[in-house]
């Protein structure tokens, strides 16, 4: 009877520990897909801020075309992206065709001193920081999820509830790696 009773109480203790393991996985998978959201709500507000930014831009600098074109297909890329990765792939993009858009401003002082050309590049700064900020979180919530998963004993409850790892943020192209230059 004793030896019933010890059992029980075992296969409870485990229950509730698989039970535990598994809400803990599912809050910290939550938590990476909480991150991602966020990176996609700044990615959201940068492509808000760039078609005036470029209007601003073709004010001055009509004959830029091949520019506020690599702008605008960068930009639609990013809201494209079916997932995370191609996202954060295309943001890439659009941060190198920023870049070229910035270095054609440089040649116009007018609109450098252009009071809303001014605040737009504030804005788009303050954006990128967010960015960064978030995709740094992102990777945080990827990491403890993917330790969850990977470590026992939440690597048993991760396989029998199909839990799979996520990728965290990694730039593909090396020269996104330095911050977009804001001049005034």
């Amino acid at each position: 009877m004793v030896a019933v009773i010890v059992i029980l109480v075992i296969v409870v203790v485990l229950v509730v520990a698989c039970i535990s393991i598994y809400n803990g996985i599912v809050q910290k998978r939550n938590r990476v897909d909480n991150a991602w959201q966020n990176i996609d709500a700044n990615l959201q507000r940068r492509n808000d801020l760039i078609p005036n930014l470029v209007e601003a831009v073709k004010g001055y600098a009509k004959h830029e075309s091949g520019t506020f074109e690599a702008v605008t297909e960068a930009r639609a890329a990013v809201a494209a992206a079916p997932d995370p990765q191609a996202a954060m792939e295309a943001s890439d993009m659009l941060t190198g065709a920023l870049r070229q858009l910035f270095a054609v401003a440089e040649g116009y002082p007018d609109l450098k001193a252009s009071a809303n050309f001014i605040n737009l590049q504030q804005q788009l700064d303050e954006t990128e920081n967010r960015i960064v900020y978030a995709r740094q979180s992102y990777n945080d919530c990827v990491y403890l999820y993917n330790t969850a998963i990977q470590t026992f004993p939440g690597n048993l409850v991760a396989g029998v509830g199909h839990f799979t790892a996520k990728d965290g943020f990694n730039v593909a192209d090396d020269s996104v790696r330095d911050a977009p230059e804001v001049r005034f």
